[in-house]
């Protein structure tokens, strides 16, 4: 009975007490690790309740589909450094616990190198190849736009631009790093026989690999969503994605056993869903991962327990006209115009919710968006029109008709006086509101 009464109070605590808690209530090593909890807590909860299983197995698709044209650029960017055949020693050893796999693709992208050498397979294999690795791209974008309640996709020409600095940069990143590896990896065999200093390079020769995933995770989290990511907040999330993935390594190689028992049964058809399995995984242990980094940056007491569509329209409503109301009185004031980040400070407003409304404001052209115009690159807003047109009565209006009308009915039923009276009451309202303007709230 004891021990049901304390699991339930530790359940209340996580799930409601902790939320209260302010800095003064606690010392601050309490209150630091109150907020380690609240974050991992909410990376859970995201996780749990944002169908991320899905994304990882959208992801895990798109990953199979473009491996191969990938790493043909990467094998062939080596060949012209003359490192095709360490580059093949790096790939078999960052695929050490998919032994299989790693012969398996290394075949078919010398295939596809061979192949590509005939002018009509080369013009086709070029396209498929882009095509693959822009549908990549493009879904892991939108996975972390997702995570991020970034509204917006990259506009046209960042799409082009940065998909194709990706697309040319990625082979020769992994090039120099599986370079970098192979020449510390020689320097540190040459010293391994002294005593201090051997020991000490094998120690940074293991804990390399770590920093370089590690980076990976860290530069993804912070370039692969359309907003602005703090390096602080996409660390710590950056090097706990690095060192799973590594440990994720470690597993596959040191479960051989159960894997053995796996082929057994399916044969050499045991190292796709195998591979498959560890391609989800790994997109699980990122997505984790850019969780985790938005709750560290974006952390705020009880703003993640607000969702907007839980909200009553009418209070939706008072939130609108309060924040377009400070946005048009700042303008009218020949204030600078102002973030999501200082509408929330100056409103006491949590943050989701006023990205929320800033973003349906925008739609129905109460505000305009300034993308990048802040110096830390997040947008700002100031109004769409003459702030002496915009009122009340007009925010009220466009919020009530935005949407479709998808459903054709009788308006004939409509012409009671009843109806006459209740649409006449409705246009008295709204003129008497319109009357109002924002600036003057």
């Amino acid at each position: 009975m004891n021990i049901t009464k304390k699991l339930k109070d530790i359940y209340t605590f996580l799930m409601v007490d902790i939320w209260s808690i302010g800095k003064g209530d606690v010392s601050k090593m309490r209150f630091l690790f109150y907020s380690i909890l609240k974050k991992l807590l909410l990376a859970i909860e995201f996780t749990t309740t944002k169908r991320i299983t899905s994304a990882a197995a959208a992801l895990t698709y798109s990953t199979l589909l473009a491996i191969v044209p990938i790493f043909a650029v990467v094998f062939g960017i080596a060949r012209g450094f003359g490192y095709n055949k360490y580059i093949e020693e790096w790939f078999r050893e960052s695929f050490s616990s998919q032994p299989q796999v790693s012969e398996i693709i290394i075949g078919f992208v010398n295939s596809y190198l061979v192949h590509t050498k005939s002018g009509l397979f080369l013009g086709i294999g070029l396209l498929f190849m882009l095509f693959t690795v822009i549908m990549l791209i493009s879904n892991i974008e939108r996975t972390f736009n997702d995570i991020w309640q970034a509204k917006k996709p990259r506009s046209m020409f960042r799409t082009i631009t940065d998909y194709t600095s990706m697309l040319l940069l990625m082979p020769v990143v992994i090039v120099i790093t599986s370079g970098i590896s192979i020449f510390f990896a020689t320097i540190f065999k040459q010293i391994e026989d002294t005593m201090v200093i051997g020991s000490l390079a094998q120690f940074f020769l293991q804990l390399l690999p770590y920093v370089l995933m590690s980076g990976v995770f860290i530069a993804l989290y912070l370039f692969m969503p359309n907003t602005k990511v703090k390096l602080s907040c996409a660390l710590v999330p950056g090097i706990l994605a690095g060192v799973a993935m590594q440990g994720l390594q470690l597993f596959y190689i040191h479960s051989q056993i159960w894997v053995s028992s796996y082929n057994a049964i399916y044969g050499s058809f045991a190292a796709l869903p195998l591979f498959m399995l560890w391609i989800q995984i790994s997109w699980l242990i990122c997505l984790f991962g850019a969780e985790l980094c938005y709750a560290n940056q974006n952390m705020d007491d009880y703003a993640f327990k607000a969702k907007t569509e839980d909200l009553s329209h009418r209070y939706k409503m008072l939130l609108c006209l309060v924040l377009a109301s400070r946005i048009c009185r700042n303008f009218s004031e020949g204030a600078k115009p102002l973030s999501a980040l200082k509408l929330k400070l100056a409103t006491g407003i949590p943050i989701r919710i006023v990205n929320d409304l800033l973003y349906q404001l925008v739609q129905i052209n109460i505000l305009t968006e300034i993308p990048g115009g802040d110096k830390d690159g997040e947008s700002l807003y100031q109004p769409a029109e003459c702030i002496t047109r915009l009122s009340v009565g007009t925010l009220i209006d466009r919020m009530e008709a935005q949407g479709k009308w998808s459903l054709t009915i009788d308006v004939k039923q409509l012409s009671s006086i009843a109806w006459k009276k209740i649409i006449a009451e409705r246009n008295t309202y709204l003129n008497s509101q319109r009357e109002v303007l924002l600036k003057d709230l």
